[in-house]
């Protein structure tokens, strides 16, 4: 049987922790910066860690655990 593929995107946005969990990058902070109030600004710096549904969805995406 062939080895599968993972999906590129999720590759370039997910990485796993030590422990399984899913890290994703916080949205809402690459464009139209002065539109948005510096609460929010200083919010969504750094990563989060994806819910157990969310983070059992992308690892389906990536069989073999991150590329990265």
């Amino acid at each position: 049987m062939s080895k599968m593929k993972t999906k590129s995107s999720v590759k370039k946005r997910f990485t796993l922790t030590a422990t399984g969990k899913v890290k994703a990058g916080v949205g809402n902070k690459r464009h139209m910066l002065t539109a948005k109030t510096n609460k929010m600004k200083l919010q969504n710096r750094g990563t989060f860690v994806l819910r157990k549904q969310d983070g059992d969805t992308v690892k389906q995406w990536m069989p073999y655990g991150s590329a990265r």
